[in-house]
């Protein structure tokens, strides 16, 4: 059987998908209830972080944890990869060692040059270009909280990043419409945007894209590694803030979510994150460690 990778939404089908994500929720309500089952012992999983984490070492250590596995944590001052060593090299050595692998990198490409000499499943844990991982805890929590997100709408403010292009395939693979808002000179992946078709609006006002939407997200202005441009960058998203008053245009019951961390009364108000009768952040985080053990449950048995 082929081996099958997590390298962005499109590598699953929208039915595979929609597996994954009902198994999370199961996943969830079992470990609450003290029936979750080792159903990894003696599995590894190999973490490789060229970029700092919160959530998503947590996660898929207290994942594997949970489910009987162990997790090996690798940074690039830990390892060969820091040195030089092709990643072609590192990944038939490390991949003939470990039963599964996520990757927190740069670029896309290291992921896919990794992924296509790996002996085993890779996850993609974020690069410049998507993260994967947090759209299916983002729409587990919109699940969980309003059913299934097909049809609905979904609002982006913000910088046209990874996380709005995973958004973008997101819309695609989930079948939602998708309302993006980001300052001219911000606007998302062209390619991505026009294979999305009438499924996607891009325009540059926040209460356009806000308008309707059952969901609304952001982000940071100013990601990992553009920490130089934040006060640049500040002065061109002015006006991009989600809060209350732009929550106003979106549908009844709207939700507000985050993809963490977040700079309160930038990109986001304090007083919306804190506002738990349209903040569902805490949630979405959690849901990274549900997510990801349905992810690897799934993938492991795919590839058997």
């Amino acid at each position: 059987m082929a081996i099958r990778h997590f390298l962005s939404l499109r590598d699953l089908s929208p039915a595979e998908l929609g597996q994954v994500i009902d198994l999370a929720i199961e996943m969830k309500a079992a470990k609450r209830e003290g029936r979750q089952e080792p159903i990894f012992k003696g599995k590894v999983l190999g973490m490789i972080f060229e970029k700092s984490s919160t959530r998503t070492r947590v996660s898929f250590e207290a994942g594997m944890a949970q489910l009987g596995g162990h997790a090996i944590f690798l940074s690039s001052n830990d390892t060969q990869l820091g040195r030089g060593e092709p990643i072609e090299d590192s990944a038939r050595v490390i991949s003939r060692m470990v039963d599964i692998v996520m990757i927190r990198t740069h670029g896309q490409e290291i992921v896919e040059r990794f992924a296509a000499n790996s002996k085993v499943p890779v996850i993609n844990a974020l690069t410049n270009e998507y993260h994967p991982c947090q759209l299916l805890a983002d729409v587990q929590t919109f699940v969980e909280h309003r059913g299934p997100i097909q049809g609905k709408t979904v609002s982006w403010i913000g910088d046209g990043n990874n996380m709005c292009s995973s958004w973008i395939n997101a819309a695609i693979q989930f079948d939602f419409k998708l309302q993006i808002a980001t300052p001219v000179g911000y606007e998302p992946n062209a390619t991505l945007v026009a294979e999305a078709g009438d499924r996607i609006s891009v325009s540059n006002d926040p209460v356009t894209a806000a308008t309707g939407a059952d969901l609304v997200t952001t982000d940071v202005f100013a990601s990992m590694g553009q920490e130089a441009e934040q006060e640049e960058r500040l002065q061109h998203f002015a006006g991009f803030q989600v809060n209350h008053a732009l929550m106003a245009h979106a549908a009844d019951k709207a939700l507000f979510m985050h993809c963490l961390p977040a700079h309160r009364d930038e990109e986001v108000s304090g007083e919306l994150m804190e506002d738990e009768t349209i903040s569902v952040v805490w949630d979405e985080a959690e849901n990274r460690l549900h997510a990801q053990k349905a992810l690897m449950v799934f993938l492991l048995g795919a590839s058997s």
